[in-house]
């Protein structure tokens, strides 16, 4: 059996990486559903679980990995900025805030499926028109929630962060790892 993530992310092949889990990389095509009746975590996880049947359904016989990350300030949903005025509007509302990240992961396999969501809080420093023009201009935000990666050129106004850090990055590695564990033992 092999483990498929059903992401494009280069940050989720990453981490996966990191941790030496062996996978495949399938990105799904799925248009995705979301019901804007449904919380913020209800959401993350459906589209993650909409992901991993998409890829499901090609790979029956394989552990499928699906995920989405979105980022909350207030009662706001942010997800990828569409253009440089719409990742603008996202910073200016982190700016001086805490807000949350949320992943949704879908674990499928032949005989088992799981979702869950991880939260991770993150505190940014106040900023000023021009260091979020600056930070654009360093960085390719726009396949980011939030319009920005911590662990990036905006690592420089993150103050403080309560949970998984790799959850921020698009990824909680240590849930999905203790998670895998009950699907292969080739997890150790």
């Amino acid at each position: 059996m092999n483990i498929i993530l059903a992401s494009s992310s280069p940050r989720r092949t990453e981490i996966l990486n990191l941790a030496n889990i062996k996978h495949l990389v399938v990105p799904s095509t799925i248009e995705e559903v979301v019901d804007q009746k449904q919380s913020p975590t209800q959401i993350v996880k459906s589209l993650a679980n909409q992901k991993a049947h998409f890829i499901a359904q090609k790979y029956p016989y394989d552990i499928i990995i699906g995920a989405d990350t979105i980022v909350v300030v207030g009662n706001v949903i942010l997800g990828k900025p569409k253009n440089q005025e719409d990742a603008i509007r996202m910073l200016k509302l982190l700016s001086g805030k805490t807000h949350k990240v949320i992943t949704g992961v879908s674990i499928i396999s032949p005989n088992k499926e799981k979702s869950f969501a991880v939260t991770t809080t993150v505190d940014v420093a106040k900023l000023n028109q021009s260091q979020i023009l600056q930070y654009l201009e360093e960085e390719n935000v726009y396949d980011k929630a939030g319009a920005y990666a911590i662990q990036g050129a905006f690592c420089k106004y993150i103050l403080k962060i309560k949970g998984d850090y790799y959850n921020v990055m698009g990824l909680p590695i240590a849930k999905v790892y203790e998670e895998l564990k009950e699907y292969t033992n080739e997890i150790q």
